[in-house]
Order: C-alpha cells, then sequence, then structure tokens
C-alpha cells in the first residue's frame, strides 16, 4: 500500500475503488493498521469498529465487482463525530456519563450506509459539543503542531482527516465547530442551511442552533457528501423540502461573475496580520478567477456572539435537565457554569434574545440584495495555541474575536464553506469563509471549488513531525 494514498481525495479513492484498481477492504483494512499506529498519539477514535468496517467492505467489494455501485462514495471509509446514533454503537457525546446505545441509525447515517460508505469508527469531541472539552478526556492532537489549537468541537474528525486516518467525516456545527477545526487543520468543511441536513438521531447541543455537515480535505468530496446526506426528512420536523442540486455539477460553473461582498473594515480591523495577509491574498485571487467583488456593509456581529451564548445556554439547559440533575458531579466546571447560565436567564430576557435574532436575521439576508457571497474569515486569530480551549469560555475579549465571524450565521442560519486560505509565517494552517444566502450551497462549491483549482493550499499535509 503506498503511502500516499491516506491523503488522497474521498472521490479518487473511491474512483480506484470502483475500477477494481484496489479493493475497498485493502483499504480499510490499511486504514485501521495506521489508526492503530497513529491514533495512540493522535487521540482522535473514541470507538473503531474494526470487523463491522472490515465486513461492511467485504460487501462493498461483492457489490462493486457485480457492477452494482450505489454512489460516488460506494466502498470508501469514512469516520462520524461520536454524537451521530449507530445502532448498538455507544455515542459518548463527549461526555463521562454512561453513553447512549441508540437502538436506530440518525438518518444521515442511514445515507451514508445506503449510499455504501464503509464507516470506521466514531470521532472524539468536546464535551457534549460544548466549546471546552471535559477535563477528563484527552484532547486530540493537530497534527500540524502539538501545541496548536485543534478547533471545537468536531476536533476529532478534523484530526483524523487530516493525518490520513478516514476519507471524510460529519460534524457537527453550533457556533463554529465545523469551521473552527477545519481552518485549524487545514480543511474543508461546509456548514449548510439549518434545515438543510436532518439532525434526526444527532445528540442536541442546542437544536436552532445546531447544523449536520460535512468535512473533507477538498471542496469537490465535501460537496458529494453532502449532496448524499440533504434533504427533507420525515423525523426531522425542522428539515424543510428543497431540491439537493448536483453539487459536483454546479462546481463547473466556476466563481466568474459572481458578486462577492467585502467588507474591508470588518474583515481586517481585528484579524492578526497572519490572517490580514491571507484574505487580502484570497481578494487577489477572487479578482483573477473573475469574481465581481463588491464593497458592503456588514452589520455589526458583536452583539450576535453576546448574545448567541445566552440563547444556546437556555438550549443547552433544557437537553441536559434531567442529565444535570442526575449526574451533576460529572460535567466540567466550565459546563455546568454555561448551563447553569441558561437556567437562571429570565423569561423577559429570553424574549428579547428572540427578537434580537429575528431582527439580525433580517439585516444578514438583507446582505444578499446586493451580493450572492459573502467573504470573511473564519477566526481574528490564526495559529491559537492549544491553551486557549482552557479560557475560551472564559475571556470575553478571546471569545468575542473568535466567534466574531462565526456565531451569527447560526443564529441566521445562513450556509457557509469553509476553506484553507494560506499558513502563518510559522506554518500553522489558516482558514476562511464564503457564506451564502438560504439554500446556496451551489454558489458556495462553485466559488470554493474554483479557488481550490487555482490554489493548492489544500493539498498541503502536516509534517507530523513533533507528535
Amino acid at each position: 500500500m503506498k503511502q500516499d494514498i491516506f491523503h488522497m481525495s474521498l472521490l479518487d479513492i473511491a474512483k480506484k475503488i470502483h475500477r477494481q484498481e484496489i479493493s475497498s477492504f485493502e483499504v480499510t483494512l490499511s486504514l485501521i493498521e495506521r489508526i492503530e499506529s497513529l491514533d495512540p498519539k493522535l487521540m482522535s477514535y473514541v470507538t473503531v469498529l474494526k470487523k463491522q468496517a472490515l465486513d461492511a467492505a467485504q460487501q462493498a467489494d461483492r457489490e462493486i465487482s457485480q457492477g452494482k455501485i450505489r454512489s460516488p462514495i460506494h466502498g470508501v471509509p469514512l469516520a462520524l463525530k461520536d454524537i451521530f446514533d449507530m445502532k448498538g454503537v455507544p455515542t459518548t457525546n463527549g461526555m463521562t456519563i454512561d453513553p447512549i446505545i441508540p437502538k436506530s441509525n440518525a438518518t444521515v447515517v442511514n445515507k451514508l450506509l445506503d449510499a455504501g460508505a464503509i464507516i470506521l469508527g466514531k470521532l472524539k469531541l468536546t464535551e457534549a459539543a460544548f466549546s471546552d472539552p471535559h477535563p477528563n478526556i484527552t484532547v486530540p492532537l493537530n497534527p500540524w503542531g502539538k501545541h496548536l489549537w485543534v478547533g471545537s468541537s468536531s476536533n476529532g474528525s478534523a484530526v483524523a482527516l487530516t493525518a490520513g486516518l478516514c476519507f471524510g467525516s460529519l460534524g457537527t456545527d453550533t457556533g463554529g465547530s465545523i469551521r473552527f477545526p477545519c481552518a485549524a487543520n487545514n480543511l474543508t468543511g461546509i456548514k449548510p442551511t439549518w434545515g438543510g441536513v436532518s439532525r434526526a438521531g444527532v445528540f442536541e447541543f442546542a437544536g436552532s442552533l445546531d447544523h449536520v455537515g460535512p468535512m473533507a480535505r477538498s471542496v469537490a468530496d465535501a460537496a458529494i457528501l453532502l449532496q448524499l446526506i440533504a434533504g427533507q426528512d420525515t423525523n426531522d420536523v425542522t428539515t424543510f423540502e428543497q431540491v439537493v442540486p448536483n453539487y459536483l455539477k454546479e462546481m463547473t460553473k466556476g466563481i466568474k461573475g459572481l458578486r462577492v461582498g467585502i467588507d474591508y473594515n470588518f474583515i481586517m480591523e481585528k484579524a492578526d496580520l497572519d490572517t490580514q495577509r491571507v484574505m487580502q491574498h484570497v481578494i487577489e485571487t477572487l479578482k483573477s478567477l473573475g469574481a465581481e467583488l463588491i464593497k458592503i456593509d456588514m452589520p455589526d456581529t458583536t452583539p450576535a456572539a453576546i448574545n448567541w451564548a445566552p440563547l444556546c445556554a437556555v438550549e443547552a439547559a433544557a437537553v441536559h435537565e434531567e442529565s444535570y440533575r442526575l449526574f451533576k458531579d460529572q460535567y466540567s466546571p466550565s459546563f455546568s457554569r454555561f448551563i447553569e447560565m441558561g437556567q437562571k436567564l429570565l423569561a423577559t430576557e429570553y424574549l428579547e434574545l428572540i427578537q434580537f435574532r429575528h431582527d439580525f436575521q433580517r439585516m444578514i439576508t438583507a446582505v444578499f440584495d446586493d451580493v450572492e457571497l459573502v467573504l470573511m474569515p473564519v477566526s481574528a486569530f490564526s495559529a491559537s495555541l492549544t491553551d486557549l480551549s482552557e479560557k475560551f469560555s472564559e475571556d470575553k475579549d478571546l471569545f468575542e474575536g473568535i466567534v466574531r465571524y462565526t456565531t451569527a450565521f447560526n443564529l441566521t442560519g445562513h450556509p457557509t464553506i469553509t476553506l484553507p486560505g494560506g499558513f502563518t509565517e510559522l506554518g500553522t494552517p489558516i482558514g476562511f469563509q464564503f457564506v451564502a444566502q438560504h439554500f446556496q450551497e451551489s454558489l458556495l462549491v462553485r466559488a470554493g471549488g474554483s479557488f481550490q483549482e487555482a490554489t493548492n493550499w489544500h493539498t498541503v499535509q502536516p509534517p507530523m513531525s513533533d507528535l
């Protein structure tokens, strides 16, 4: 098995499997051996489903040999954030209390299995998908450097992808939890429109803010995963009836002529120098690709960052009401404070927050009257250190700088795509994002695909030398 197979794109390895140049079983076994070799240091997996995955790979090989290729990802090994239910497989949700043993699969898991994907296992996350990890659970190491923040909360998904321990993953994003890990690990991730992907069988953090989306090594890989999991679901009444586009076909249309909104002060004024440099490079690349760059005035997202926390806390408190009462001593101090903030919020205060959310959503939606996409960083800070996770929920300035560009679009439900945009002077990744109008993910993959055709940031692999 060639070493570079582990960092191939999902679609490229799928083509090899479908042409029977290599078997799904060989690929799956090689990945399991790689997990057994590397993950004791990286610590990205909670559960490895060795027998289940190998049996599924053998079944995929039989079907493929008979010409029965179920989908573009048939036979490809993926892994899931340990917040998605799989029948009979423990779901820890990043907590230390006894795991849930689901009696059925999450809708998105069923969709992946129906497409013939091989599920290698379940991946680590922060406590209950909150910003901070539980102090008794070891945090996965960032393959770009063990001293670097790995992102929150879909951190295991990002590490496994970056280190070549799976070819794609699903994450969730309530305030940036797909975007932060992708930016920190040089990956591509899509946070779809809220209601575009089913959340049935996905443990809630804050249901009205939670988004389920793909994490991958390229736009094309993320696009095909989104195409397979998106759509209305009768088991999730919050999903909308929408035709799911052929995203790979949409990618071929390119970015030329698309109106991209840029508020230069908004994206630059609070960003560090490395992030400013990357954003300037992105702007120049978009201009060279024929995008129409339009100056806009973004609504101030600071109130959104401030108000996101109590709104989220109320919903988290409701989700954990019984569990917190019974097992309070097994909750971390930071998550306990968060839940109790939600418990103490007055009804009048909550209603004011709901009204703010409606008004803010209208303001963001109005931005798209003049443009089709909006460009911005993922975070104001690049190359954050691991101790960030210990301060994130307690340092007000740090918190607002980190979530300045993310939480707003959980409140409004607008879709985003996160892309690798370059590196710091020390060689660590920096991501950026496009935002689109509701259910305009096609525009995101068009813009992202064009950017990745013109650049090679997403192909750069971590040295993993100091792990």
